[in-house]
């Protein structure tokens, strides 16, 4: 009501500017989603850095990226329940404090167990932190055009965050591979400032989480999605792991080269995530996610035809922007498609069972392209692994009823975190 007491306009408050507030929460949440995928890429590039420095096997040091996802992916199932019991805000808080922690002990250590150890204890940081903050935008801001303004931006702090890391990791690797674990504790613990003024209390501790109903897993739509984007996790992890120990072990890239040449694997997602909603609403999430399917497996399947040995330009670039191009496509329609059929109270508790299914995709395939990269001589082996996995993702994809795959005239747009989910996925193999 206005002060005249006239009802307000249909849209005023939709259309109303933010508060300083509002703006300061977003900065934060988002902050610490850029946080999470930074602390994903920064890792990758410095792995033959820190497994040479520590004396870590191929095997042993791949857990520093393998490790993370599993925190995040073992922890999901309980994160609603987690923020239920203590609160949203008590979560979120304690989350950030355990994982600035976690990456002072992590930079600190020369044991290999435990460093391995915090990647998997901010992993599951990561899990309490970024559903939490998701939460909390669809309380924060009003349903409809504000809550997509905020979302979007949330979304691209994320898919922002895993090209960053790359170049931050290429820069912190000139003084020392430690500040690539100890830089986020910092930056962490800033951020805990402001959340402890901002963040705003919630009803306080004892609330009921959504419960894991065990028909979800006979749900077909839900299954295929988290299939489909466990696959194509998993097959965008092996390949960045294979790439980067080419280049920088057998072409003798420097991390600055290394880190510039693995761009194309991250910039396009970054670019075109605002977009994702618009791009499922022309094209319907059923030929998005067979696209989407596709390129991963043509971009395997010619590294493999044209030989790891040839030059980054002729097969590991290609590879690169293909694989890529399946994030593209396909990442805010598996989300969509993963709960389409899921009445609206059963969400709650489907979204974090599909993306633990996501984070699977890279906790299985990294282990064993390290071991293959290990046990043979060459990398043909574990790309050959890393295609045939591909492969079960293109599969899945057509196993959509057809019907499906053809565009509709006009599919629901209203999505709230789908392309955040969709970062996410990528930033824990990312988003």
């Amino acid at each position: 009501m206005t002060a005249n007491g006239m009802a307000d306009a249909p849209g005023a408050a939709d259309s109303a500017p933010w508060g300083a507030g509002q703006w300061g929460l977003l900065c934060v949440l988002s902050g610490n989603m850029l946080l999470d995928a930074v602390e994903v890429s920064v890792v990758l590039v410095a792995l033959p850095t820190i497994g040479e420095a520590m004396d870590m096997s191929l095997p042993a040091v791949q857990w520093l990226m393998s490790g993370f996802a599993l925190g995040f992916g073992a922890l999901l199932l309980l994160g609603n329940r987690i923020a239920a019991l203590c609160g949203r805000r008590r979560a979120y808080l304690g989350a950030m404090a355990v994982f600035a922690l976690a990456s002072v002990v992590g930079g600190a250590t020369d044991s290999e167990s435990l460093l391995i150890a915090t990647r998997v204890v901010k992993g599951c940081c990561a899990a309490l932190t970024a559903p939490t903050g998701l939460a909390i935008i669809s309380t924060a801001f009003r349903d409809g055009p504000q809550q997509r303004k905020a979302v979007s931006v949330y979304s691209m702090f994320g898919a922002t965050g895993f090209t960053a890391g790359l170049l931050l990791s290429a820069a912190l690797l000139e003084s020392s591979w430690r500040w690539t674990l100890l830089f986020p504790a910092p930056l962490a613990l800033a951020l805990l400032v402001f959340a402890t003024r901002i963040i705003p209390h919630d009803p306080g501790a004892g609330g009921r989480a959504p419960r894991l109903n065990p028909g979800l897993l006979r749900d077909g739509r839900l299954l295929r999605s988290a299939v489909g984007a466990a696959t194509l996790n998993g097959t965008y992890a092996g390949l960045l792991l294979l790439i980067t120990f080419q280049l920088q072990q057998r072409l003798g890239w420097s991390p600055w080269q290394c880190a510039l040449g693995l761009l194309p694997a991250c910039v396009p997602l970054m670019v075109t995530v605002p977009f994702a909603g618009r791009l499922v609403a022309r094209w319907g999430t059923g030929l998005l996610i067979a696209l989407g399917a596709l390129a991963p497996f043509l971009g395997c399947a010619l590294f493999l035809w044209r030989g790891p040995a040839e030059t980054y330009w002729s097969a590991a670039l290609p590879a690169l922007v293909l694989v890529e191009a399946g994030f593209v496509l396909s990442f805010a329609a598996l989300n969509i498609q993963a709960t389409a059929g899921i009445p609206a109270a059963g969400r709650g508790a489907a979204v974090p069972l599909y993306q633990t299914g996501v984070q699977l995709g890279g906790v299985v395939t990294l282990p064993l392209v390290a071991l293959l990269l290990t046990e043979y001589e060459g990398p043909r082996p574990a790309l050959l692994l890393v295609t045939a996995i591909s492969a079960v993702g293109l599969l899945t994809a057509f196993t959509t009823p057809r019907a499906r795959l053809r565009p509709p005239g006009r599919v629901p747009t209203k999505t709230t975190g789908d392309s955040t989910e969709g970062a996410r996925m990528k930033g824990s193999g990312n988003d």
